[in-house]
């Protein structure tokens, strides 16, 4: 039952025309798209490279861009219905942060209106006391200091600051679900850390979940217990996150890992000797129209790579994989 679940994705397809009048062409952003998030908590990582769809997600799960086919569903709700019927339900139970941490502000205001707004926007507060007791609690909570921050505008707060003051508004409405969109790819190294600790924090708190997405599997390691692993708008993995990290099942996962900058050079060459070496391809390349999305990268390509799309089955417990090398 979807009432079962705190978001259903179910089949979900979204397009887009692209080029002039004379060359247009639809590309599919993403395709098929289906999973399900527990009503438990959980930070969930959507992890793939740039183009991979991970943005687009996102957005048709907060609402701001809508599916060409398939359903999502929170609560057993049918989102799109409910953003019509009762949009202030919708915005309070699901709740973003960008991955800019500029934009998200008006430069012409102070910061205090982002906190401002959602007290009287959800009637958090029925004074000015109140309301003020309400947000500096949530920003000693979130590790700020009132006195540092309020009455202050976006361009005097550095981009962790900005971030965490994201963290403070969430932490005044306690939606269910956050959608974090590369939320700390343009914060200070030192800070990514505290960042995510402060989501893993909300999570074990106050039971807040977290759609975590990123191209970056250190971080998605540090703060995720599960991952679906995408690729040009397709599902190629799915499982916890130490089953990902680990044992890695398709080749693009493992390519992905492979990626990452290991410190230890014996731990380094070990995970490069985990897949073949294959001549690269530009990765920019369109996805190709037939068979597997990863055909033309991957080091272990079979003719039925080219020509079939692969299902998603289950090869261990909770352990997904698209690859015709499981199949």
């Amino acid at each position: 039952m979807s009432d079962d679940y705190l978001l259903v994705l179910d089949s979900v397809t979204k397009s887009y025309t692209i080029g002039g009048f004379y060359s247009k062409r639809t590309i599919k952003a993403i395709e098929n798209i289906s999973f399900k998030l527990p009503y438990k908590p959980l930070v969930t990582a959507i992890i793939g490279e740039s183009g991979s769809g991970k943005t687009t997600i996102a957005k048709i799960i907060l609402g701001l861009v809508k599916p060409d086919y398939g359903k999502v569903l929170c609560m057993g709700k049918d989102i799109y219905k409910v953003l019509k019927e009762d949009p202030i339900w919708y915005r309070k139970e699901v709740q973003a942060i960008f991955q800019d941490p500029y934009e998200v502000y008006n430069p012409f205001y102070r910061v205090d209106r982002v906190l401002k707004i959602v007290i009287k926007k959800f009637n958090l507060a029925h004074s000015e006391h109140e309301s003020k007791e309400l947000i500096d609690n949530a920003l000693k909570t979130i590790g700020l200091r009132p006195q540092d921050i309020l009455g202050r505008y976006p361009h005097q707060l550095s981009g962790g600051e900005r971030q965490r003051l994201m963290l403070a508004r969430i932490l005044l409405i306690k939606p269910k679900l956050i959608v974090a969109d590369e939320p700390v790819s343009m914060i200070d190294v030192s800070l990514k850390a505290i960042f995510l600790d402060q989501l893993k924090f909300l999570k074990e708190m106050y039971g807040i979940s977290c759609i975590y997405i990123t191209h970056d599997l250190i971080t998605a390691n540090y703060v995720a217990d599960n991952a679906i692993v995408l690729n040009y708008g397709r599902i190629m993995e799915t499982g916890t996150m130490d089953a990902i990290i680990n044992k890695p099942l398709h080749p693009y996962t493992s390519m992905l890992y492979n990626s990452i900058l290991i410190p230890d050079p014996k731990a380094r060459k070990m995970a490069r000797d985990k897949i073949e070496s294959k001549t690269s391809v530009i990765a920019q390349e369109l996805r190709p129209r037939m068979g597997c999305v990863y055909q033309k990268r991957c080091p272990k390509a079979m003719d039925k790579c080219f020509n079939m799309q692969p299902d998603l089955i289950e090869v261990e417990k909770d352990h997904y994989v698209a690859c015709w090398l499981y199949q």
